[in-house]
């Protein structure tokens, strides 16, 4: 029934808002659960579903989700083939956590923590010490890295207790503090081909009796942001990818279960002013924001102070209809963040926390240029995003 022009618009609810499987089957649950089978100290399965094996590796493809291998059977048919046996057979996702982006999403899958334990809570978040914006996946401005991410790695805990542990990725990622703070422990050994990528993980996996081995392609979420997933681009990033599965898949040693993963999924947006909402252009979006983080999809939005209030409530009025819009308090309440907030995580969190419901935006022209031209994102709670797949192979 439509609505009645004089009437006010009414805001999502937040109980709307789909919460991440924190404890049970998002990413942060994978490693703890892979390593608790193969009986590392302190780890118990927090994925029920999933068989302990001696060797496990993980492939994860950033930028890949659930959505988008259901939809594309023609270029992912060696993926789209495994899909019944995602989340140990029972051919269900895991859900990624928020935001649903590469920075949080790899430090929830390296320490197996969730968002608001680990802190890295978006793409960019304000540094409660100094006031500025930390770009997490950059690591802009530079930051000490393990005062802003103090936790041990699964890796480095499975390394310890004697799991054979290796992570095997592009040469550039090895000395990189997002690397060191969330996939740092055992070997890193620097391929720049996905063929070779996915030789030398097989060939480490075959190395101990107990192996915990990691592999990371980059490309598929590279080609989505620049043309988006509706591109030939993107498409043959997917039968490339679909391919160097196939190739791991068929050189695991005994005793092996690989999972295929990814730490998003991906939409595309409309290069149209309906769909993308120009921060930098809009008066009432800016008024008392000190600063804009996150991405486009997942903003954090922090006050000037004694602003909270007006920009929380500027913020629904404007965007309600089309945005879950929370503060700090009600996103941490909600488990939007996991189930539990660190103290020095807390004021990373943005005063108002936006995430997108609809096919929409909030673009910043002038400040993230880059950022602001992609066509496919990501980063909310949609399935679409959020959804990621955990196919399995076992040898």
């Amino acid at each position: 029934m439509a609505q009645p022009a004089w009437q006010d618009p009414v805001p999502l609810s937040l109980d709307t808002a789909p919460v991440p499987e924190y404890g049970s089957g998002s990413l942060a649950d994978l490693l703890p659960t892979l390593v608790a089978g193969q009986e590392v100290p302190g780890f118990t399965a927090a994925i029920p579903e999933l068989t302990p094996a001696d060797r496990n590796c993980v492939f994860l493809i950033d930028g890949l989700g659930w959505e988008q291998i259901k939809a594309h059977p023609d270029e992912a048919p060696f993926l789209h083939s495994l899909l019944p046996t995602s989340r140990g057979g029972t051919g269900r996702p895991l859900t990624a956590g928020f935001p649903s982006t590469t920075a949080t999403s790899l430090a929830s899958v390296g320490t197996g923590l969730p968002p608001g334990e680990h802190g890295l809570p978006g793409y960019t978040a304000r540094n409660p010490e100094t006031g500025e914006l930390m770009n997490q996946l950059r690591w802009k401005p530079w930051t000490a890295p393990k005062v802003w991410q103090p936790y041990p790695t699964v890796f480095q805990l499975a390394d310890a207790a004697g799991v054979h542990t290796a992570q095997v990725s592009a040469p550039t990622f090895e000395q990189t503090p997002l690397t060191k703070v969330a996939l740092s422990g055992g070997s890193f050994l620097g391929r720049l081909s996905g063929e070779d990528r996915m030789d030398v993980a097989a060939q480490r996996l075959a190395v101990g009796d107990r192996s915990l081995v990691y592999t990371y392609y980059s490309e598929v979420d590279g080609k989505g942001h620049r043309f988006g997933t509706d591109s030939d681009a993107w498409r043959g990033q997917l039968m490339y990818v679909d391919g160097l599965a196939r190739r791991l898949a068929e050189q695991l040693p005994p005793r092996s279960a690989l999972y295929i993963t990814a730490d998003h999924g991906m939409i595309d947006i409309p290069f149209d002013e309906q769909s993308r909402i120009d921060f930098d252009e809009d008066w009432e979006l800016r008024a008392g924001v000190a600063l804009l983080g996150g991405e486009g999809r997942a903003r954090h939005v922090y006050a000037v102070p004694g602003a909270q209030s007006d920009v929380l409530a500027v913020w629904r009025e404007v965007l309600g209809e089309q945005f879950w819009i929370a503060s700090r308090d009600e996103a941490v309440a909600a488990g939007w963040f996991g189930p539990t907030i660190d103290e020095r995580v807390y004021g990373r969190i943005g005063d108002v926390v936006a995430a997108a419901h609809d096919d929409v935006i909030i673009t910043a022209s002038v400040n993230e240029p880059h950022e602001s031209a992609m066509a496919g994102v990501h980063g909310s709670l949609t399935p679409v995003e959020q959804l990621v797949p955990l196919l399995e192979v076992r040898s």
